[in-house]
């Protein structure tokens, strides 16, 4: 039997600093969104402020059900303890509107399609059509309610970064991979595809951990990947390809822990991190052993690829 849908459906816009977003898009598939995509914003003028250039929009639609109100109550109280938490950002701002279009818990899909992430790597959602190059590395992936699509800037750099690693470095035959907070799993299958024999994904979100999982088993690599539901810190493996795409807080509250799972001549990949903390991300990471191996930038986004020496520097 087919389930109906609804025929009318709450609208919820919401502006917020960048770096808020993955957070923000997880919480509202937790509060019950059926689509949530995100759009970048241009700054307004030249004269704009900088948090203010760093804005972001995210879409979300609700069924507009007797729970809509406790939503939008619950949602609009989490965006009041954002800006407690991030007082320097521009406050989030929040509009809603009831739609009347029964199909639009599908139609949301429209806005997630095939791209090119780098050289070789396609990512393309599950039910697009894509007709490959005989190079071309295939990444399908269905978002259900986590984020992570390579849509984003700091995902897209972290998919260039993983691959050349990979490709480059030839000297590292049995690639033991840590993808921290690992989302839609995006980023570990991508390792997997690129060769990685052994994958582990880790993520506090029991629903993001469980779509990680079936989006292995479409990319056939649920063989050599491991999704878990835990905390890093609980890890104690170690690893010779690190990758964590968070924000630059939760960096640097991992870092100590992360730099110690890591074994020497291995690689970490770190990003979601933004120019204003461009420098404390590079005084806890890029000292010795770590070298930077590469650094990718995207607008306000900044991606690094770091080296750990053998030896003190």
């Amino acid at each position: 039997m087919v389930k109906k849908q609804p025929e009318k459906w709450l609208k919820m816009e919401i502006e917020a600093n960048a770096q808020v977003m993955d957070a923000l898009g997880n919480f509202l598939t937790e509060t019950g969104a059926q689509g949530v995509f995100q759009e970048a914003l241009e700054p307004q003028s030249p004269g704009d402020f900088p948090e203010q250039s760093d804005t972001e929009k995210i879409h979300a639609y609700f069924p507009d059900d007797a729970r809509v109100g406790k939503r939008i109550s619950t949602i609009q109280n989490y965006l009041d303890s954002l800006s407690q938490i991030f007082p320097e950002f521009k406050k989030p701002s929040l509009k809603t509107e009831v739609i009347s279009d029964p199909d639009w818990g599908e139609q949301w899909k429209k806005y997630f399609k095939p791209i090119r992430v780098s050289g070789n790597i396609i990512v393309k959602p599950t039910w697009e059509r894509y007709s490959p190059s005989s190079r071309d590395i295939i990444i399908e992936i269905d978002p259900g309610m986590a984020f992570g699509t390579g849509q984003h800037a700091s995902t897209r750099m972290c998919l260039q970064a993983v691959e050349d690693i990979i490709l480059k470095d030839r000297s590292i035959k049995n690639w033991k991979v840590l993808d921290v907070g690992c989302g839609t799993g995006i980023l570990g299958i991508t390792a997997a595809k690129l060769g990685a024999q052994d994958v582990i994904g880790v993520d506090i979100d029991k629903k993001a951990v469980e779509i990680a999982r079936e989006n292995a088993a479409i990319n056939e690599v649920d063989d050599c990947i491991k999704f878990i539901n835990r905390d890093v810190k609980t890890l104690n493996e170690s690893r010779n390809l690190i990758i964590a795409n968070l924000t630059a807080k939760l960096l640097l509250e991992l870092g100590e822990h992360l730099k110690n799972l890591l074994v020497p001549n291995g690689y970490m990949v770190i990003s979601g991190i933004v120019e204003p903390d461009r420098q404390a991300i590079e005084e806890n990471f890029c000292i010795a052993p770590f070298i930077q191996d590469a650094v990718i930038t995207e607008k306000e986004w900044v991606c690094y690829a770091l080296k750990k020496s053998d030896r003190d520097i």
